[in-house]
């Protein structure tokens, strides 16, 4: 089991009022699956993303990491989980627009201390897997919307990650790339790498293994209607 969340709150201080934003939050998820969070604006599914990538911690309840209790840890020892056991992929990409595709994939393990020859040798492997073999000495901008959301990808997976995070990864892209990012989240997840998805498309939920819902603070597995493990399809979303 690499997360465990038992009766997980969150709540910030707005004021004097505090404010209730995650509500007895349970959730167990084994190495290597593949989950979708939906939820509308205002439910809580960024803050539940930002505590599972140790950005945050449970105001009450407990999150375990690979067996490690994520609310007793230092500022410093989170910042060394989330670079050692975390990938981050968002929707706009955050690219470094001066940094060629393989500069931006190699800029993680250079925090890590890894020497030159590695981190290309590294950055490369991860590239190819992605299928941009051929646009390693590309700039961002010289990159379709598709290619630079796999690059990040890419840099996501560089250090070796036993968890992937995806905050909204096909929300500026064509249907067709968006096809293409599921379908290797896929193969990651087949790899062992866990996977969470926060999306707001059913089609692109229906890829992962199992869809949670998130309404008001309250997380809830997939309803009757909702049938994971399906191949993507915008005519849903």
């Amino acid at each position: 089991m690499i997360i465990q969340l038992e009766n997980v709150c969150k709540d910030y201080t707005q004021g004097r009022e505090p404010v209730h934003v995650l509500h007895d939050i349970c959730m167990t998820v084994e190495q290597g699956a593949y989950i979708a969070i939906m939820g509308p604006s205002g439910s809580g599914k960024t803050t539940l993303m930002n505590l599972l990538g140790c950005l945050d911690v449970p105001t009450s309840g407990s999150y375990s990491l690979e067996g490690k209790d994520i609310g007793t840890l230092s500022d410093d020892e989170l910042a060394d989980i989330r670079n050692q056991s975390i990938g981050f992929v968002f929707q706009n990409f955050h690219l470094l627009p001066k940094m060629t595709a393989l500069d931006n994939v190699a800029l993680p393990l250079l925090y890590r201390g890894i020497p030159l020859k590695d981190r290309r040798t590294r950055a490369e492997a991860a590239l190819k897997l992605m299928g941009l073999g051929d646009r390693m000495d590309f700039f961002p901008n010289q990159l379709s919307g598709g290619q630079q959301q796999r690059v990040a990808i890419a840099r996501a997976i560089v250090g070796s990650p036993r968890l992937l995070l995806a905050d909204e990864p096909t929300g500026a892209l064509d249907t067709a790339s968006g096809v293409q990012i599921m379908d290797i989240f896929r193969r990651l997840s087949q790899r062992g790498i866990t996977i969470i998805m926060i999306t707001h498309e059913l089609g692109i939920a229906q890829c992962a293994d199992k869809i949670y819902h998130i309404l008001d603070g309250r997380l809830h597995t997939n309803g009757p209607d909702q049938s994971p493990g399906k191949e993507a399809s915008y005519e849903e979303a």
